[in-house]
């Protein structure tokens, strides 16, 4: 029999979500583009909701993920803090692991 093998992975703390590729894709764009507005509107989703996701994953973890400048004559920004790099390396090591054993798994 034919199949695709698939999987999609989060990680939890005491139960609740914290990272996700949703989440996942959101920072990598606030380091990419340095400003979480232009990083929502990048993956489609609201400010309003990147924030929650941000405040959620700091709350959750109890580390701070991005540290923020306000706007105005200079303009603001965004840029991921020392913890919010390491939590992506470490979601991608995660990734790439299931992905080379969906890969295995798929040549049965």
């Amino acid at each position: 029999m034919k199949y695709r093998v698939r999987f999609k992975i989060w990680l939890e703390k005491d139960g609740d979500v914290v990272m996700g590729l949703g989440r996942d894709k959101l920072l990598r764009e606030i380091d990419r583009l340095g400003s979480i507005s232009k990083a929502a509107k990048q993956v489609g989703m609201s400010y309003k909701k990147a924030w929650s996701f941000l405040k959620t994953m700091e709350d959750r973890l109890g580390i701070k993920l991005v540290e923020t400048r306000r706007g105005g004559k200079n303009g603001g920004g965004a840029v991921l803090t020392a913890e919010a790099k390491k939590l992506l390396e470490e979601f991608e090591e995660i990734t790439d692991r299931f992905e080379k054993l969906r890969k295995e798994l798929s040549k049965k």
